[in-house]
């Protein structure tokens, strides 16, 4: 079943070393801002793309299509929502953070409140980034490739993609990185519709008869279900059901208060307050482009229902009884995964194998790498910034530019060799990776949002009540994730993880404001440079108003929030 021709090894061996020779070709490293920020130089289609590829990592890919094959099209939330969250971010956050010229996000929290919360923000991002982001990411790519290559020894996948991320990562920076996700978000999203095309060509028809055959499946009783029928949890009774986004409170994976409440958190943290995303942001070349970036990443994240998430339902209809030994995948206790409904993560590499055609196939498994090489090289990236600005220049503030730069790239290196180890200990949960990402940022978000958001819109908000609000969370969150699976903390186990979300929210808040309240107020021209006032908004107006709608970023945002509102009022 996953037999590559000769064709396809050639599309994939050229597409390697190809994107490694040009990110290389791409590198900016003549100054601690060109390697960090690429020069801060990036216009607004470059910003964009890189946002969305960034965004879309391999694990996202499998994780969407696995999803959509349990009927679980509701995890288009996450997509949509996003257009929501990156407008809010280039209306109020975005000038700040390019104004004040910050390298990473803990840096402009010592801007607005003091040292110790950079210091521990810098510390927990770091931590994320390697054991939960690069570690997922490559812990995916080689179980995807060790299924396309069945031949070669999972290891030495896992060091083959790693060390491709990190060989145009460490010489070149964030330019290389940057630059090289242009050409693979281009690739994934061609990769995406060939997918969807040959899916629906195999299908013998268009939407219209997609629905048809899934309301025949349902009503047949033709859908494993699993643990669903058992615990009482939401089903959906036919298509209509399967396509609304909006689901019953019982639905076990997204019920329609968690829209209104977690999706919200979880979107705020992942675009406007993490390092490896922002940081394509920080690297505009002005703030102008900046925005436009983050409307762009926004247009670009609406058709993925279309050509990512859809193609897990065709999966369910098409290859629903396929048998899918010939794969050799594994399950948890030894066994060899026979058909889908066992084994949902295997839904995008099943389509791939069955549909695609030699060279297309090919060039579709180096979009699947090129997902994963955006986010790994992504977060290498980002957490070589936060180590050296946020550590190595604080403890040595006489080092040269030349000598940050460098800095930089052992760190790379160091967390390459990282993350390489970690990923083995990931295996004890690959069964639930993706709600395990989901539940991590989940539990760990929520006080880092507020902070950032009492920061830039409440004055009396301060650096001890920053610092108390974000321990604080963090001892919570920590409790809650350890308590998972334990009887002794029933209420907290059955409270749903967007929910959980929510509370370390409100708690954090409550927090937050008690202790700044009940300490010194912050310096005044920490509340006069860093927090958000109608004035800022009035001058913008008066900026935009001469500007044709095209150029104007409200506007724009405007047209992309109705653009939005049909499609997710169509899914509705």
């Amino acid at each position: 079943m996953n037999n590559l021709s000769f064709l396809d090894f050639a599309v994939i061996l050229i597409y390697l070393i190809g994107i490694i020779i040009y990110g290389i070709s791409k590198s900016k490293r003549s100054s601690s801002e060109d390697y960090f920020l690429g020069g801060r130089t990036m216009t607004w289609p470059i910003v964009g793309i890189a946002l969305f590829s960034a965004n879309i990592s391999s694990s996202t890919l499998v994780g969407l299509a696995s999803d959509a094959y349990q009927t679980n099209i509701n995890v288009y939330n996450y997509e949509w929502y996003a257009v929501v969250v990156l407008i809010f971010f280039a209306i109020f956050f975005l000038p700040f953070y390019l104004r004040s010229g910050v390298y990473t996000m803990p840096e402009f929290l010592e801007r607005r409140y003091d040292s110790r919360s950079r210091y521990y923000f810098s510390f927990i991002t770091v931590v994320g980034n390697i054991l939960v982001d690069t570690a997922a990411g490559l812990y995916v790519g080689k179980i995807v490739l060790t299924l396309v290559f069945p031949q070669m020894d999972s290891d030495l996948i896992l060091v083959i993609l790693a060390v491709a991320a990190a060989a145009y990562t460490i010489p070149g920076g964030l330019n290389s990185v940057i630059q090289t996700e242009v050409i693979q978000a281009v690739l994934l999203i061609l990769g995406s519709c060939l997918l969807t095309y040959f899916a629906f060509d195999r299908l013998g028809g268009g939407w219209n008869l997609m629905t048809t055959k899934l309301d025949a499946m349902l009503a047949a009783g033709d859908v494993n279900f699993g643990d669903r029928l058992a615990e009482g949890k939401f089903i959906p009774q036919n298509s209509e059901e399967v396509f609304s986004l909006v689901r019953p409170s019982n639905d076990e994976f997204m019920p329609w208060w968690g829209l209104l409440s977690g999706v919200p958190l979880l979107g705020f943290y992942f675009w406007a307050n993490n390092q490896f995303m922002v940081q394509r942001v920080l690297g505009a070349k002005d703030l102008n482009h900046g925005r436009m970036g983050a409307l762009f990443a926004g247009l670009l994240k609406l058709p993925v229902i279309f050509i990512m998430v859809v193609p897990g339902i065709l999966a369910l209809l098409l290859f629903n009884s396929l048998d899918i030994t010939g794969l050799n995948y594994q399950l948890t206790n030894g066994e060899i995964c026979a058909d889908l409904s066992n084994c949902p993560n295997l839904t995008y590499p099943v389509l791939l194998f069955n549909l695609l055609p030699a060279g297309i196939l090919g060039l579709v498994v180096a979009g699947l790498m090129a997902a994963m090489m955006s986010s790994v090289s992504a977060t290498f990236n980002s957490a070589s910034t936060l180590v050296t600005m946020d550590f190595v220049r604080q403890i040595n503030p006489k080092l040269t530019s030349k000598q940050l730069v460098k800095s930089g790239q052992i760190t790379t290196a160091i967390l390459v060799v990282l993350a390489i180890l970690w990923v083995p200990q990931i295996e004890k949960v690959s069964d639930s990776l993706w709600t395990y990402l989901q539940l991590v940022i989940a539990f760990t978000s929520p006080p880092a949002v507020s902070t950032f958001i009492l920061g830039m819109f409440w004055k009396r908000g301060n650096g001890t009540g920053s610092i108390v609000s974000l321990l604080v969370g963090f001892s919570l969150a920590v409790f809650m994730i350890l308590s998972q699976g334990f009887d002794w903390v029933p209420a907290i186990n059955e409270i749903h993880f967007l929910g959980k979300a929510s509370i370390l929210f409100i708690i954090s808040i409550v927090v937050h404001v008690v202790v700044s309240l009940a300490t010194e107020p912050p310096p005044a021209n920490q509340v006069a440079e860093y927090t958000y006032k109608k004035a800022i908004f009035d001058a913008e107006t008066i900026e935009l108003r001469p500007l044709p709608w095209y150029k104007n970023y409200r506007k724009l945002a405007i047209i992309l929030l109705i653009v939005t509102g049909i499609i997710v009022g169509y899914f509705w």
